[in-house]
């Protein structure tokens, strides 16, 4: 069963493999490599079976199922029986030899095979190819290329039989007439070589160790003379090259006699297809193959050619290398092997040809012939070793080359000669010397230009790999190590190798170690005859001046710092245990940072303790007195990088700190002073620094030596008197007096507190004004050079801030306190208000800082002058503009927290809520302020004062903090500020404001409000500049403020808040919006009292601001408001005055946009229209016949109002349900204002607006009754009505005393036609008005009533019988016209698509499916799984439904059947990969499936096999294609004894006809699949 089901496969599948498609031939292959994989001996015979039956079919084909075959046989060659193998061999031959033309592809494909066999089989194989290898007959072309192949592949059971194969094969040589037939003779003839040279090289492995090479000299010899002499010449490039491959192996074979006679024509022949050839590799392969064979023989006529080959072999070597041709590369290296066969051979030759060239003006040369310098010295190293000063000599002249790729070459030679012991020699020293130069090249001055002809230099620079170069050295050549120790040491200190102190540090580290390991505890430098050594000041003088920049030059900081640590017994003997604690943890402080974090100032800090402690263990005044001197000496050597300079100095004045010496101390000081370089800003700074330093510990020998130089000759206008002076200008001087006042300013900060008090004013502030100010005929004249205003400034500042820190500062009485803080304000007025170009203001506010702590205080129009004046200094500075330098920038922020800190400082003085205010009152305009950046910054002074005020909040006793409200209803609406810095500050002015609150209600300062920290989380969102993100955190921090805030700071907050909404900036203003209508929605249950103020602000607000966004304010919080006090904002809005102005109709309008309120603000209109009477009756003259009805302003403002709130659309629902109401109000209305009038005062008002056109309304109260009237008809739905009275000109009788009662009837007809349902209820209250006190109301209402009767609404509404007994009831009303209208009513009685439905039908049905999981528990679950197994198949498959709907549905049904199969895995899977909205990669899910389908469910296997062949004739392409796959992933993952469940003749047969499939996709799944069922043969 097994061999002829694998045959069946193989057959199906060898049939395919004629598929038009090739990913399906492709796949077809990959099945027959499957089958061969489980049965190799079957499917290799059924290959040949076919192949053999199948004579006609075409090449293309053969070569597939051939190379299948060759897959086959090479993974599985140990598994073959001779028989398969002896047919593979025979088919394999015919295949390869059935066409005398060449077939490349298929012929390889047979050849491969053949080779394969003949790894085991190779008697076989090779007695079928000597058949085809016949005396006197060319053989095939493929029969020797296999013979070669094979000779490869198999070299010890090919080679014995190569001295018959060669007898054959020479002879057809000289037949050989195509360059084809040569070339494969060449082919043959180099692999025969190889196999041969490989064989003896390995006799002791070899079957026949009796193979000598003399068996094949005679053969390979004659074959020589053929290739070199006649097919060498050859115009064929191709054969050319084949022919030099093929000579090199060869001479090796060649008799020694034969190499030597032949070398003279060899040799120049070889060398002459270098001009010939392009691509010369296999040229300089086989040149090196014939020289090393020339040199194994001992030749000498090699002597003669050396000339010529050196020189082209040079110029080989200098052609540029592009690092993308690995053919060039390749090339180089065999020319190199080439070279090292002639150093071997002729030392002196080659270096008297290649030393002079390193002098050559081509770079190309120079670099060449040091690559091959460097070659020979590591590959010929015997034959060098005598040479070696003559090398080193000839060296020198290149070490002078500053071209950068020589420097890469010559730096590589000396890597060489280092391992080679050339540096030992005399001028060793200057190659090293050499190396420790290019470290120091700096990176960024390396050349990145292409070179001079266009090649691109390479990526390492010369620095890069010196740096490399000198470390490897240094660590890995042991004889290295007495060369490098102690010389290395001598570059440490000289400037130009500064550079190189990173490379050279690590380097040192690693020989003094291994120093230490040979002999412990001795010391590691010998200055013995090594007079240029540094000595032990010098190395730790320049190792921790160069620390101070610890990431420059590669990390050179931790590099000095170990080298230091493992020199610390030649620094001095007693350092060692004390700087095995420190130095690491200097070095792991720079671990911690990089070169962007790490601050400066701190850094040099721990240095100059870490320098302290080092003077404290030593603690002798020689040795300290000695380093102060190196350190001095020292200095001029940092000109060129200021900032080590200022360390330095910082350095010098701790050690002078530690001298025990006065006059060491003295004289050192001295002579700072007189070398100092006044003209470097940092120079003057480091010189401050140093005299601040030494005053900690010589206060007064440092005030006295500065004493001393401000009475010289400096400050006189004859300055050239003194030496010192001579050349200094008048510029220069003042940077001398600047100086001056710095130092005093750094003695001051530095000296010990208890003993500047006493010297501030009398020996400090003396002198630096002193330098400040000169006298001219007795006047004093100060300086306008602001360089030393600022060293004034800065001096003053930190004098001020010593004193302020000093124990005794409270007692301290500073008289000259006013004169300073008159200066400072002086500098601070002169500073552009506009610009930031210099930090005089931000030293002159600092010093302010501090001076306002010391007494006298100053009194408050100076406080209040001193915050006008800064903050106008600071605050209209524009934005620092881009671009500026490091130190510009930070001018800026400095500025800022230098008036944040004065602020901070005046407000302690006051810490009262009332002083908080005061200061925000003077921040106020700039909060305010139209320009962003001085808003950021108000807010950014503000935070910073709130939070200090919290800080330093002690409360005593428990007292209101009167203006929280005002407070905050500043701050809060720049939540959402157009700056995000500026909404972030306010975010934290309200925080802090919260706090300060809850201090003073009595909470400790540590607690914490859960409420008032969600404002911390709100504050990161403020970043984000999308606008609906921003106001939705408003509105948050709105409602953490509602929930805060005290109850009577409420309208407070509410008041400040109107204002702002009137704020310039539009974005502050509707975040006061936000605010005022969370307050109001969240706390306006506590402002009943407070509705009339707070409307009536809300009106005047719109009259101020007509902005769209205030209105739409105005109207959310007249809204909010009427939620919680409905009737006191309608009250408050009916006591407007009249006619409403546009704005109260606003807000009327508001309240019916509002769904919760119409209905309650139309009632309460409708109780206050009917709460007064409707007019009153007066006599405009006595004598006059009838009184004058004038309208009563409480109805007529209700009806006004009913106007307004009606002509909004979203008030229909409330008109609605108050239909009756309203109808029967309004109609009664329009019947009581018939002819009244309006009061005077409102007449004129009404005449005035009129005539300006202003008056959106009538105030005519019958007029806007009726527009009433209309308008909650319309609303109410009855716009028919409307229209139909406006048709039948009811409206306008309806206006009239003569034609009301006709207007009312119009308008009941219209009711009775188009409105009916409305009447049961309209009627109902029309007959509750009947006894009505005025006689018109009875008149209106019957009117109405009487013509409803005329309609037959009456009778459908069953309306008809309480109607005529109301109008019977008014036959006896008082009123005439009443029982006129009621006789007319009584007479108007008498006068009386498939496809998609198929779609959305599978998918309907799915999802069916899938929800039935959720409901199928108790007895029909196992009924339920039964359905789940069957459809388990379908949906899996459907998968892959082109309609999108039902694949989805598929998925949905999938994940709800998961859990019902119970089975972990399976359930994770579905969820995993069957997410809604989720790309599937189906291959991959089926694939998961089924392995656990296989594992958990393998009883399912026939069920399911046998439910995919059903989709094997889907109609869709994609299903057809899933299925086959299904079954194979199925079949992948079962066990083979599950065969049974499978009916395989079944599925073979369907998996063949999908191979006729139209589909290509659904073919390669078919045959995936067949190869899979081998499993079960």
């Amino acid at each position: 069963m097994t061999r002829s089901y694998v045959r069946k496969l193989s057959t199906i599948l060898l049939d395919a493999v004629t598929d038009k498609d090739p990913l399906v031939q492709e796949q077809v292959c990959s099945a027959l490599c499957a089958l061969g994989e489980s049965q190799p001996q079957e499917a290799l015979s059924a290959c040949e079976e076919h192949l053999r039956q199948n004579e006609k079919l075409a090449h293309p084909y053969r070569t597939m199922v051939l190379r299948a075959m060759e897959t086959v046989v090479s993974t599985h060659i140990s598994e073959l029986d001779k028989a398969t193998a002896r047919a593979v061999i025979l088919l394999a031959f015919s295949e390869m030899t059935k066409a005398r033309d060449l077939v490349c592809d298929w012929q390889q494909a047979a050849s491969d095979v053949l080779v394969a066999v003949g790894t085991r089989f190779v008697s076989s194989v090779m007695e079928e190819l000597l058949h085809g290898l016949q005396p006197g007959v060319l053989p095939h072309y493929f029969v020797v290329r296999t013979l070669a192949n094979l000779s490869v592949s198999n070299v010890f059971g090919t080679v014995p039989f190569l001295t018959s194969i060669l007898g054959t094969m020479l002879p057809m040589l000289a037949a050989a007439k195509h360059d084809t037939m040569r070339g494969v003779f060449c082919y043959a003839l180099q692999h025969f070589s190889e196999s041969t040279l490989e064989y003896l090289a390995n006799l002791d492995q070899a079957p026949d160790p009796t193979v000598r090479k003399d068996a094949f000299a005679s053969d390979i010899s004659n074959a020589y003379d053929i290739l070199f002499h006649q097919w060498l010449p050859s115009r064929e490039a191709k054969l050319r090259l084949a022919v030099v491959e093929a000579l090199g192996p060869m001479s090796h074979l060649l008799p020694s006699e034969k190499l030597e006679e032949q070398l003279p024509k060899l040799l120049p022949g070889i060398l002459a297809l270098y001009k010939k050839h392009a691509e010369t590799c296999h040229v300089s392969k086989s040149l090196g193959q014939i020289l090393e064979a020339a040199v194994s023989v001992g030749s000498r006529t090699l002597e003669v050619q050396l000339d010529s080959l050196m020189a082209a072999l040079h110029a080989q070597i200098c052609v540029p290398v592009e690092s993308a041709s690995p053919l060039v590369l390749n090339n180089q290296k065999e020319v190199l092997r080439c070279f090292t066969e002639l150093a071997t051979c002729s030392p002196d030759r080659l270096l008297a040809f290649l030393l002079p060239k390193l002098d050559s003006g081509s770079e190309r040369t120079r670099v060449g012939s040091l690559q091959v310098l460097r070659h020979i010295i590591n590959s010929a190293a015997a034959q060098m070793e005598v040479k070696k000063p003559f090398i080193l000599s000839s060296m020198k002249p290149t070490l002078l080359d500053t071209n950068s790729k020589v420097k890469r070459a010559v730096v590589q030679v000396i890597s060489a000669m280092a391992h080679h012991g050339y540096l030992e020699q005399p001028g060793g020293e200057a190659m090293i010397q050499y190396l420790v130069q290019q470290c120091a090249l700096p990176p960024e001055t390396e050349p990145q230009k292409p070179g001079p002809d266009g090649e691109e230099l390479p990526a390492d620079s010369v620095r890069a790999v010196s740096v490399r170069t000198l470390y490897l050295v240094s660590t890995t050549v042991d004889r290295m190590s007495d060369v490098l120790w102690p010389h290395l040491l001598q570059f440490l200190t000289p400037v130009r190798y500064t550079g190189a102190l990173t490379p050279l540090c690590r380097s040192l580290v690693h020989l003094a170690r291994k120093r230490q390991e040979a002999g412990p505890g001795a010391l590691l430098i010998k200055y013995d005859g090594h007079v240029t050594l540094p000595s032990p000041y010098a190395i730790a003088t320049r190792l921790l001046a160069v620390s101070s920049n610890p990431y420059l030059g590669d990390g050179r900081g931790a590099a000095s710092l170990g080298l230091l640590n493992i020199l610390h017994r030649d620094i001095h003997p007693l350092l060692g245990q004390r700087w095995a604690t420190t130095i690491p943890l200097l070095l792991e402080y720079l671990d911690e940072h990089t070169e962007k974090t790490l601050s400066q100032k701190e850094w040099e800090e721990k240095l100059l303790v870490f320098l302290r402690d080092t003077l404290a263990v030593v603690s002798d005044n020689t040795w300290v007195c000695q380093l102060s001197l190196e350190m001095c000496k020292q200095l001029p050597c940092y000109n060129g990088t200021p900032q080590e300079k200022n360390f330095l100095y910082k350095c010098v004045g701790t050690a002078l700190g530690a001298a025990s010496s006065k006059d060491v101390v003295r004289k050192h000081l001295q002579e700072l002073l007189e070398s100092a370089r006044y003209q470097e800003e940092a120079e003057r700074e480091g010189l401050a620094c140093c005299f601040g330093i030494c005053a900690v510990s010589h206060l007064d020998d440092t005030l006295a030596q500065l004493e001393n130089f401000v009475r010289s000759d400096v400050f006189r206008k004859s300055i050239g008197i003194f030496n010192i002076f001579k050349d200094r200008s008048e510029n220069e001087v003042e940077k001398v007096k600047g100086t001056l006042m710095l130092c005093y300013g750094h003695v001051a900060a530095r000296a010990p507190r208890e003993l500047l008090l006493a010297r501030a004013e009398s020996d400090v502030l003396r002198n630096v004004f002193r330098c400040f100010s000169t006298k001219v005929l007795g006047i004093k004249v100060e300086t306008k050079d602001p360089a030393l205003k600022l060293c004034l400034v800065q001096s003053v500042c930190m004098i001020c801030q010593a004193i302020c820190s000093s124990a005794q500062a409270s007692s301290f009485h500073f008289s000259r306190k006013a004169e300073l803080v008159a200066q400072m304000m002086e500098f601070i007025k002169a500073e552009p208000p506009d610009s930031l170009r210099s930090p005089i203001r931000k030293k002159a506010m600092l010093a302010c800082t501090f001076l306002v702590n010391l007494e006298p205080a100053l009194d408050e129009q100076e406080r209040t002058d001193m915050i006008h004046s800064c903050l106008h200094s600071v605050m209209a500075v524009l934005p620092e503009p881009e671009g500026e330098d490091g130190s510009q920038e930070s001018l800026y922020p400095d500025t800022m927290h230098a008036l944040e800190d004065l602020l901070t400082s005046l407000l302690r003085r006051n810490m009262t809520p009332q002083g908080l205010q005061t200061m925000v009152e003077h921040l106020s305009p700039w909060i305010k302020s139209p320009r962003g950046h001085e808003r950021v910054r108000a807010m950014g002074v503000s935070a910073c004062l709130l939070q200090s005020f919290l800080e330093h909040l002690h409360v005593s006793a428990l007292v209101p903090f009167h203006n929280l409200g005002l407070l905050v209803g500043l701050f809060s609406p720049r939540c959402v500020d157009l700056w995000p810095a500026t909404r972030q500050e306010a975010v934290s002015c309200v925080y802090s404001l919260l706090y300060l609150q809850l201090g003073y209600e009595g909470f400790s300062r540590d607690y914490r409000d859960d409420v008032a920290e969600q404002l911390l989380t709100l504050k990161d969102g403020l970043v984000h500049p999308d606008p609906a993100i921003l106001f939705h955190t408003c509105h948050s921090i709105a409602q953490i403020i509602a929930k805060r805030l005290p109850p009577d700071q409420l309208i407070s907050l509410l008041l400040t808040l109107f204002e702002s909404l009137g704020d310039p900036d539009k974005n502050c203003s509707r975040a006061a919006t936000v605010i005022i209508n969370c307050l109001l929605k969240e706390r306006g249950n506590l402002l009943l009292e407070k509705v009339p103020e707070i409307v009536s602000v809300l009106r005047s607000k719109l009259q101020e601001t007509p902005e769209e966004h205030v209105l739409r304010a105005a109207q959310h919080s007249v809204c909010l408001l009427a939620a919680q006090h409905c009737e006191a904002v309608v009250s408050s809005l009916l006591g407007s005055p009249l006619p409403l102005d546009s704005h109260t109709c606003t807000l009327w309008r508001a309240l019916a946009s509002d769904p919760d309120l119409p209905a309650q603000v139309l009632g309460l209109l409708l109780q206050k229209m009917s709460k007064d009477v409707p007019f009153k009756e007066s006599r405009a003259f006595l004598l006059s016949s009838s009184p004058d009805r004038v309208a009563t302003l409480l109805p007529l403002a209700a009806t006004c109002a009913l106007s307004e709130v009606m002509s909004v659309p979203a008030s229909a629902p409330a008109v609605l349900e108050l239909y009756p109401q309203l109808f029967v109000t309004l109609l009664l209305r329009v019947g009581c204002t018939l002819g009244v009038q309006l009061p005077r005062s409102l007449q004129a008002k009404e005449r005035r607006a009129t005539g300006s056109g202003l008056a959106s309304r009538t105030l005519e109260p019958c007029s806007s009754a009726v527009g009433a009237l209309q308008l909650a008809l319309v609303r109410g739905g009855s716009e028919e009505v409307v229209q139909r009275v406006e048709l039948e000109r009811g409206w306008e009788s309806l206006r009239t005393s003569v034609g009301h009662e006709e207007g009312v009837a119009r308008l009941a007809s219209a009711m009775a036609k188009f409105a009916g349902p409305r009447l049961p209820l309209v009627m109902k209250g029309l007959v509750s008005t009947q006894s009505s006190v005025y006689e018109i109301q009875r008149v209106t209402s019957t009117a109405f009533l009487a013509e409803l009767l005329s309609s037959n609404v009456v009778n459908d509404l069953m309306l008809l019988e309480s109607l005529l007994d109301n109008l019977v009831a008014r036959q006896k009303d008082t009123c005439a016209s009443v029982r006129r209208l009621a006789l007319r009513g009584l007479a108007n009685v008498a006068s009386g698509s498939p496809n998609k439905e198929k779609m959305e039908f599978r998918s309907a049905s799915i999802r069916l499916f899938g929800h039935l999981n959720k409901a199928c528990h108790g007895d029909c679950e196992d009924v339920f799984v039964e359905q789940v197994v069957g459809g388990l198949a379908p949906l899996l498959l459907h998968l892959q439904d082109p309609q999108a709907p039902v694949a989805s549905a598929c998925k949905f049904a999938l994940r709800m059947c998961g859990p019902n199969l119970e089975c972990e895995e399976l359930t994770a899977a579905f969820q995993k990969h069957l997410q809604e909205g989720r790309g599937l990669h189906f291959g991959e899910f089926l694939n998961t499936t089924c392995k656990h389908l296989m594992c958990h469910f393998p009883d399912l296997l026939g069920r399911l096999v046998s439910t995919s062949l059903f989709y094997f004739k889907s109609c869709w392409e994609d299903i057809r294609a899933a299925a086959p796959m299904l079954t194979g992933f199925l079949v992948l993952h079962v066990e083979p004894e599950l065969r049974p469940q499978v009916d395989l003749d079944h599925l073979t047969a369907a998996l063949q006809l999908l191979l006729k499939d139209p589909a290509p996709a659904v073919r390669m799944k078919a045959a995936e699949t067949l190869g899979r069922l081998v499993k079960f043969a």
